[in-house]
This record gives structure tokens, C-alpha cells and sequence, in this order.
């Protein structure tokens, strides 16, 4: 039977010195138990883990840094709070890297000059890669933070970047647009508008330019788009409003195609306000937060693949993907 010590003063740091003696083992073999890939047997390892337990103890993560120059640690750097899906895409995304192993350090990048700023900040914690999810920075920003080797690895995700230096991870939008164009197509809608987000420099979705073309392609016609100030719900009533107003008579769209659901929510209930307009223009969204599946919406939009794509950001984490990865998500029809 394994002899076992006292447990440290209350009050006391518990030190892998401390979890050794109560293990008896080395302390070496204490740095090995909480080494993902190290070489040590179960029993050891076992051993080692039960009394860190009952210790309390955990390993200086910061310490095993310095020491082998990575830190296991990565910065969501975003914005856009207001929207939903951003949040959804944050609990999935932080839970896939905690189960691989990898922490997170989150920064609120609230506006585009900001950006700079913010990767400043993820370096200064020793971060092994930054993960841009924002909607307010653009490739001359990622331009600087690369040349500056501010970030060891900059991935974009959930958007697009034309910087070489970066890695891009984001949903296929031009086969996305591609499935919803067919969709309306064959539910015989003839006269889309489009709703998209702030027309900016930033790091851009293709969701517009994608539509349109596929559009202007199939049928010959030419999609009237409207930007919104902010992807959020009063910005999409507004420019709604705006769209329906300027567009009457034969002009008057029977679908508005949004760049996100949130979009859509907004526009859904503009519509539903704008005289004569219910029974007349549909709606189409994309993300499929929870709030689209809402019987007061039912709206058709279009499912990103975010755990394929947390699996793919992985793969460049780990050194095993050095390509951007554009991965097709899933059209979910509803009342549209």
C-alpha cells in the first residue's frame, strides 16, 4: 500500500514538488502526467492524478510556456456582439478547443481601429495563434500584425481575407447562395432583394456578391441590394423599410434574401409592418440561430458547418493544415 504524506499548510501553494512526494514519484514524472503527448505509463499517471486531486493542484500553464515556448493558449479576437449566432459560433468553438486541449483569451474588438490593438494584446499573452471573428478589421490591419510577427498564427474565421499570410476557415458562400437561388427558383420567386451587413473594407462575407452573380447567371436579371448600418435587428427594420418604400408596384421585391438571420428577423418584421407587404415578400435568413425556428419567423436559412469548421481550425493548431478550408454547411427549409 502507497504511503501517503500530509497535504501542505491550508493557505499554501501546492507545488508539483508537493503532489511528487505524495505520489512518490519524481517530480519529472509529476511534469509527464500533465504533458498531453508525454511518454508515462497509466499507473503513473494515475497516481499522479489522484493525489493532484486530492491536493488541489494544478500546473503553472504560464510556467510550462516559457519553458517550451508554447503556451496552448489562443485569442478569439471579435466583435458584433448584438448578433446571436456569434455567440453560438463562441460556445461551440471554445468548447471544441477546451476538449483538444487548447485554452482561450477572449478580446472585445469593439471597432475597426481597434483591430491593431487587439492582436497587440493577444501577443503580449504569448498566445500560439489569434483567431479573427470579427467583422470590423481588414488585410492591411492583418498586414501589420504579421510583419510586425505580432501573432505566430493568424486565422480568419466565419469570414473571408484575401491577405496570403492568413489561413481562412468560413462556410462555402457561394455554394450557399448557390442552394438558396435554386431553392427560390424552384418556389418560383422571380424578384429577390438582397439585405446585406455594412458595406466596409473589412474582412468581408461573399454572400452578396455570390447571390447576385448566381442570380444574374440563371435568370438574366440584375438583385437590388441594400446595406444595413449594423447587423442587428433596428438596422435591418430600417433599411427594410427603406427598400419597400423606394420599390413599388412591379419593382417591389417577393423575397428579400439577408445575409444573417438577425438581418432577416428585422426585415421579417418590417414587412409584417409595411402595409399590403405580408402575404407578398418572403424571407430568407442564414446561420439558423434558435430564434429562426421560432413559429413567429419559420424562416429558411442556411446552416453554417460550425463543428467541421472548429475541427479544421484544430487542424491548423496542431500544425496539420496549412490551406483555408471553405466547408458546405446545409440549406434548412422552412416557411419560404
Amino acid at each position: 500500500m502507497d504511503e501517503i504524506t500530509e497535504s501542505p499548510e491550508p493557505g499554501a501553494a501546492v507545488t508539483a514538488d508537493d503532489v511528487a512526494e505524495a505520489a512518490g514519484v519524481s517530480r519529472w514524472t509529476v511534469a509527464r502526467a500533465f504533458k498531453k503527448d508525454a511518454s508515462i505509463s497509466a499507473k503513473s499517471r494515475k497516481k499522479v492524478m489522484a493525489a493532484a486531486e486530492r491536493l488541489g493542484y494544478a500546473p503553472d500553464l504560464l510556467a510550462a510556456s516559457l519553458a517550451s515556448d508554447r503556451s496552448h493558449l489562443v485569442a478569439l479576437i471579435t466583435n458584433d456582439f448584438n448578433n446571436p449566432h456569434k455567440l453560438v459560433l463562441l460556445e461551440r468553438l471554445t468548447r471544441i478547443l477546451w476538449s483538444h486541449g487548447w485554452g482561450t483569451l477572449l478580446v472585445n474588438m469593439s471597432e475597426s481601429e481597434d483591430a491593431s490593438a487587439a492582436l497587440l494584446a493577444a501577443s503580449q499573452r504569448r498566445v500560439d495563434a489569434a483567431v479573427m471573428i470579427g467583422t470590423r478589421f481588414d488585410d492591411r490591419v492583418l498586414d501589420t500584425a504579421l510583419g510586425a510577427r505580432r501573432v505566430k498564427k493568424l486565422v480568419v474565421f466565419a469570414r473571408y481575407s484575401h491577405n496570403p499570410n492568413t489561413l481562412t476557415i468560413a462556410c462555402d458562400d457561394k455554394l450557399a447562395m448557390r442552394e438558396i437561388g435554386n431553392h427560390l427558383l424552384a418556389r418560383g420567386f422571380r424578384r429577390p432583394a438582397f439585405i446585406a451587413g455594412p458595406d466596409t473594407q473589412s474582412a468581408k462575407l461573399h454572400r452578396l456578391d455570390s447571390f447576385s452573380t448566381y442570380w444574374r447567371k440563371r435568370t438574366g436579371q440584375h438583385v437590388p441590394a441594400r446595406h444595413a448600418d449594423g447587423y442587428n435587428f433596428q438596422s435591418a427594420i430600417e433599411t427594410a423599410h427603406e427598400l419597400l418604400n423606394e420599390m413599388t408596384g412591379s419593382d417591389r421585391p417577393d423575397v428579400m434574401v439577408c445575409e444573417n438571420d438577425i438581418l432577416a428577423i428585422g426585415v421579417a418584421d418590417a414587412v409584417r409592418q409595411h402595409r399590403g407587404t405580408s402575404a407578398e415578400v418572403a424571407v430568407t435568413g442564414f446561420d439558423d440561430i434558435p430564434l429562426a425556428a421560432a413559429p413567429a419567423y419559420d424562416l429558411t436559412t442556411y446552416r453554417q458547418p460550425i463543428t467541421a469548421m472548429c475541427e479544421s481550425l484544430i487542424e491548423v493548431l496542431e500544425g496539420k493544415r496549412t490551406r483555408s478550408d471553405f466547408l458546405p454547411g446545409r440549406l434548412v427549409i422552412r416557411g419560404a
